[in-house]
């Protein structure tokens, strides 16, 4: 008997052929790279993304005259800083960007705190009819927000707030939206478990909202809060029917650039510059953190 039949056959190790084609296995922690179609993709929805905000920059840099032209143009002018400084002027940005400041800022707040709050209580309390109160909640998100429209001016003209900045913000403090949002979040990212061990610890619902809701929330209430910012600056039929040109935000103030004969569309669009500029300086500041939030709150999911 030869050595070669003493090895049995699972020692028998094949060796692999020249020919064989290798499978490329992704272990874990190895960064996967995007192929040039990517790239591709990215760039051309971001031009598209872009293209708005660009032409509004173009149109408030020339003159009214050039705008009314065939063709259009398509590269900046000289007349950027003098269209600014006329929508400035006429439209009052300066009053309007301090009100829309705190009505976008108290309605982002209120929002995201009670949101989160109701949230809570809808995922992880045990309540009488909290299924129906939840089915009304949403069921709120259906009723379109011009019915609500006289009823609420009236109720307002009530209470004597007419042309004051509490008219816009009480309104808009809690959301359905806002509510469901949060509950839906809630129910996955935060385990009854930890909930229970924090009562056995002592805890009471205060520092059980505070040391343990909040931060399992944070994600969320990050893009809760972007979300709402950013609807409440834009925000125009309600504001524009209870404030006026004394006390106006941004989309009041705009609107008063539009009127006239023949209204000047490169003051329009540098006034509509400005009240962009706000937003984009808030995403560049606290886009990262709030991307990194949400990419936190996908890693514990």
């Amino acid at each position: 008997m030869t050595t070669s039949e003493l090895i049995l056959p699972q020692d028998r190790v094949p060796v692999p052929s020249a020919r064989a084609p290798r499978r490329r296995v992704m272990g874990a922690g190895k960064q996967m790279h995007a192929g040039p179609l990517t790239y591709v993709v990215l760039v051309v929805f971001a031009l598209v993304s872009l293209a708005p905000l660009v032409w509004t920059a173009i149109a408030a840099s020339r003159t009214n005259t050039r705008l009314a032209q065939t063709p259009p143009p398509l590269w900046f002018g000289g007349n950027l800083f003098k269209n600014l400084q006329t929508a400035w002027d006429q439209a009052g940005m300066g009053t309007a960007m301090f009100n829309s400041t705190v009505v976008a800022g108290s309605i982002t707040i209120g929002t995201v705190l009670f949101s989160t709050l109701a949230g809570f209580a809808f995922a992880k309390l045990k309540f009488k009819f909290s299924s129906t109160l939840l089915l009304l909640t949403i069921g709120t998100m259906m009723i379109p927000p011009q019915l609500a429209v006289v009823p609420l001016y009236l109720w307002m003209a009530d209470l004597h707030w007419s042309n004051h900045l509490q008219t816009v913000i009480l309104p808009t403090l809690v959301s359905a939206f806002g509510t469901f949002f949060m509950r839906q979040y809630l129910v996955q990212a935060l385990p009854t478990e930890l909930i229970e061990a924090a009562r056995v610890d002592g805890a009471s619902s205060l520092r059980v909202v505070w040391h343990v809701v909040f931060p399992a929330a944070r994600p969320a209430m990050a893009v809760l809060g972007l979300l709402t910012f950013v609807m409440a600056w834009n925000d125009f039929l309600w504001p524009i029917i209870a404030l006026n040109q004394q006390n106006p935000t941004v989309q009041v103030a705009l609107n008063s650039l539009g009127t006239g004969y023949i209204p000047d569309q490169s003051v329009i669009m540098a006034g509509a510059l400005l009240g962009t500029l706000p937003l984009l300086i808030a995403f560049l500041l606290f886009g990262k953190q709030i991307v990194g939030g949400i990419m936190q709150g996908a890693v514990k999911g």
